[in-house]
């Protein structure tokens, strides 16, 4: 869902304490987000800023974000504008989801300039704007419109800054009951609609989730038409005063940031939904609420765009060479059946002289039989007797020549399964960077076609980024997420005295202990990391396998990942999740 003009307000409330503190860095980790890192009151904050057209938003965020080695043009130009600037204000013009960010900051002869970022939260027309404070012209911005998208207005860099066409409604935090109920008599004129949509078409900021709350808290159906509700006098002075009484309490900022969670949806507003059924968390501040919303859900949503492709190629490999083992198993079991064809091949070269050419098949004596039964020999019409002699034989040939060849096919086959298996299982548990690993890995092992670069070659990292956990004892355990980590973890980072650990028989991650010495609680966290970074994730008495690292070895031409071990032996490990995120882990 989107965000209404009353979250921006609640927003702008607790951005308040933003004022007087100072921008120390600007970040653009893609082309849609900025991050403002601010020092305000003491503390360190950071802002985010989304011009995304599927999730514009505007909050303060706990969480990274990886950016890239050279920064785009706008976060420059921004850097250059607002870096070591002061924010003097932060406003919400009227209450539509637009607000201005104004910054001071000292250029290089130490004059003061102001400017001001611009943010507006429309869908897929969202856009951030730095323009200057004084002549509102527009510096640049990071969506580009030009006349042939919108002929209202262009946000182009050099042209005045335009604000967005008003929609022609009331602020609701500024109308009385008189005002409601001349709204009210001018809507009798309208076609039947329900006494939400009133709110929703008549008032500023106010979302149609926000229009029901108001709606169901005044004890009225949420199907309620508006005509109805008009003759009714007592439903429309319910209405009228809950209104009220909600847009009180925003103007006395008193929020509660909840997300409702139900079966089908997931739902945030600055107010209690108690109009939706389903699992309800409340937060302290707007901010938190949002970060726990978007931060999920974004995340989510980019890696689904990102593994969406992959999975399903991936899925149709593996369902493609399970078809083929089908088929290898059936040609062996036609292939055992290889003497019956030598044996029509010689009982028909003994009666030849009984078949004719036409004949569809032929009843003889089986000399192979011990009871000496009779048994009937199909024949190919099209040709003589002897040459359907010589085609049983040939089949007899081939049908055990294929034997051996069709057993390697299966083991290959049967080894191709099990990569992809393992891929699927590391996508599950991916993140971002995680996946663009893989992808890589499936480019080199032929499954995606690569694609042309330029001409400029990109230094290539030979070290994939690896996932530490610190045990209770204190000992590093490592992760690898994906065949590329694994490769590096178990092959080139890990000493030979390292111990080693993968889930017995099961897809899942290298787990390596880096250190000689480390007690049995240690074993025991590594064991489970292992389990939990497995197809058995879901399972209990996972069987890990673990061992020294040199008696881990990698068979040549095999997969990435696959390794071969001895000497092992075998923990058994329930997964559990509160104690794996328990355990201090990085990126390194």
């Amino acid at each position: 869902m989107a965000i209404d003009g009353l979250v921006i307000h609640a927003l702008i409330h607790e951005l308040q304490n933003c004022v007087g503190g100072r921008i120390n860095k600007i970040y653009q980790p893609n082309e849609h987000d900025i991050r403002i890192h601010i020092r305000a009151q003491g503390k360190n904050k950071k802002l985010i800023l989304s011009a995304n057209p599927t999730y514009p938003r505007v909050h303060l965020t706990e969480g990274t974000s990886k950016n890239p080695m050279e920064a785009p043009m706008f976060c420059m130009l921004l850097r250059k504008h607002c870096e070591n600037g002061i924010i003097e204000s932060i406003q919400q013009i009227e209450l539509e989801r637009i607000f201005h960010i104004q910054i001071r900051q000292r250029d290089e002869l130490g004059d003061f300039n102001r400017k001001v970022i611009v943010v507006e939260i429309m869908g897929r027309h969202s856009n951030i704007i730095l323009m200057d404070s004084d002549k509102k012209i527009i510096l640049d911005s990071i969506h580009h419109v030009n006349a042939s998208i919108n002929r209202h207005r262009v946000v182009l860099p050099g042209v005045e800054y335009i604000t967005p066409p008003e929609q022609g409604k009331m602020n609701p935090l500024n109308c009385s009951e008189e005002q409601i109920k001349e709204l009210l008599q001018k809507a009798e004129q309208m076609e039947e609609i329900k006494a939400w949509q009133f709110i929703l078409n008549n008032f500023s900021g106010v979302s149609p989730i926000t229009a029901k709350e108001i709606v169901y808290r005044s004890e009225l159906p949420l199907n309620l038409t508006l005509d109805a509700m008009i003759i009714n006098q007592v439903q429309q002075q319910q209405l009228i005063n809950t209104f009220l009484k909600t847009m009180k309490k925003v103007i006395e900022n008193q929020y509660e940031p909840t997300i409702v969670e139900s079966t089908d949806k997931i739902y945030f507003n600055v107010l209690q939904l108690t109009h939706i059924q389903g699992k309800t968390t409340s937060f302290d501040t707007i901010h938190q609420c949002l970060d726990e919303y978007f931060g999920s859900k974004v995340e989510r949503d980019i890696m689904k765009q990102k593994v969406g492709d992959l999975l399903k190629l991936l899925q149709n490999e593996k369902n493609k060479n399970v078809k083929k083992v089908k088929k290898l198993n059936k040609t062996i079991e036609q292939a055992m059946d290889a003497d019956k064809y030598r044996i029509y091949g010689e009982l028909l070269t003994a009666a030849l002289h009984e078949i004719n050419r036409g004949d569809k098949e032929i009843e003889v004596i089986n000399y192979y039989d011990e009871n000496q039964e009779k048994i009937k020999i199909p024949l190919n019409q099209k040709l003589s007797p002897s040459e359907n002699a010589q085609f049983y034989f040939k089949k007899y040939t081939k049908s055990k020549n294929s034997v051996s060849v069709v057993k390697e096919q299966i083991e290959v086959t049967k080894q191709e399964i099990e990569y992809i298996e393992s891929v699927l299982q590391q996508m599950s548990s991916a993140s971002i960077t995680d996946i663009d690993e893989i992808r890589e890995e499936l480019m080199e092992q032929g499954y995606i076609r690569k694609r042309k670069t330029s001409n400029r070659k990109k230094k290539k990292s030979n070290k994939p980024s690896l996932t530490c956990y610190t045990s209770s004892e204190g000992v590093q355990i490592y992760v690898g997420k994906n065949n590329l980590q694994n490769e590096y973890l178990t092959n080139r980072f890990a000493d030979y005295r390292d111990t080693w650990l993968h889930t017995k028989d099961i897809p899942g991650s290298h787990v390596v202990i880096k250190s000689t010495e480390f007690g049995e609680k240690t074993l025991e966290e590594a064991a489970m990391i292992a389990a939990y970074f497995s197809k058995a994730k879901e399972s209990s008495q996972v069987p890990v396998d673990y061992t020294l690292i040199r008696h881990v070895r990698k068979p040549n031409g095999s997969k990435p990942g696959y390794v071969i071990y001895d000497n092992q032996k075998t923990v058994f490990i329930t997964p559990e999740e509160e104690v794996i995120n328990k355990l201090e882990h990085c990126i390194k």
